[in-house]
């Protein structure tokens, strides 16, 4: 990736932090590894170029992720971090990172799409081309009928898709491989994204990449957040999409630790956040159904 590019010198910052604990110093290069991978995937492309304006989108895209505050915090102190030693290297001419301040607070997940706001971006007819649109249509079906991180749709490759199209193969986070149902809604719009979509767009880079861009290029997380501006009624995030997933599902009964191995989470307690966010629903359900709730 651009993150271990010459022009972040992610080594020397590692090295500049001698005093620190082995694992803090690669904890904080990981931080700003993603932080500089997510610039570069805004057409940010090296440190100079960071601005305020850049951070506080940082920010909202972190927030967005429904990533727990203290995980916020702890990413923008290495951004911080990084950018007092980047003005101490002149690599930068100035500190972005002045003025800008974290929300204090537990950062909430986003929040689950109701029902109506799903059926305007799954079912609404779309004024785009045909291809464009039928592309949109099986992106937006997995994303919600599957689950799946935004960085695991863009890997899916023609191959993913398993004879019969009942399920789908993605590589998640750390090259883990899981196997996860398909909708049926989600098989029909990628069986005729495949037929009459696909060969269109694709051009000699897409290599066997399931979608691809208006460029014929494979499509990235960037392509993937403006596909969900252009169709959501409201403002909202592609991991929003994952996250009304396992809302729904737990909603719906399902069992923690499906919802777990649906999700691809190693661990269970990142899957019981969806399971607070159920509570708070009952809740306001009971308190605005049962007549003796108030």
């Amino acid at each position: 990736t651009m993150a271990s590019g010459m022009n972040w010198m992610v080594d020397r910052f590692e090295e500049s932090m001698l005093g620190i604990a082995p694992a803090s110093r690669s904890a904080y290069r990981r931080d700003v590894e993603s932080f500089a991978t997510w610039a570069a995937e805004e057409g940010v492309g090296d440190p100079a170029s960071v601005d305020r304006l850049v951070l506080r989108r940082y920010l909202a895209h972190l927030a967005g992720r429904g990533l727990a505050a203290a995980t916020i915090r702890r990413r923008v102190a290495a951004v911080r971090r990084y950018f007092g030693w980047a003005v101490q290297r002149a690599l930068v001419p100035s500190d972005p990172t002045l003025g800008v301040s974290v929300p204090a607070g537990s950062a909430r997940l986003p929040r689950v799409l109701r029902a109506d706001e799903l059926s305007v971006m799954l079912d609404d007819p779309d004024p785009a081309p045909d291809e464009i649109a039928l592309r949109d249509r099986a992106v937006l079906e997995v994303l919600y009928g599957s689950g799946l991180r935004v960085s695991e749709l863009c890997g899916l490759t023609l191959s993913s898709i398993e004879p019969g199209a009942r399920w789908v193969s993605v590589v998640g986070k750390g090259g883990r491989a899981r196997r996860v149902p398909l909708s049926a809604p989600a098989r029909i719009a990628l069986e005729r994204w495949a037929r009459d979509g696909r060969d269109h767009l694709a051009g000699p880079a897409a290599g066997d990449a399931l979608f691809v861009n208006r460029r014929g290029r494979p499509l990235s997380p960037r392509d993937v957040r403006r596909i969900v501006d252009r169709r959501s009624p409201v403002p909202t995030h592609p991991h929003a999409l994952r996250h009304s997933f396992a809302t729904h599902l737990l909603d719906g009964g399902a069992d923690l630790r499906v919802v777990q191995e649906l999700l691809g989470h190693t661990d269970v307690a990142t899957t019981q956040i969806y399971t607070h966010v159920s509570r708070e629903r009952l809740r306001s359900v009971y308190e605005t159904s049962h007549p003796r709730a108030t």
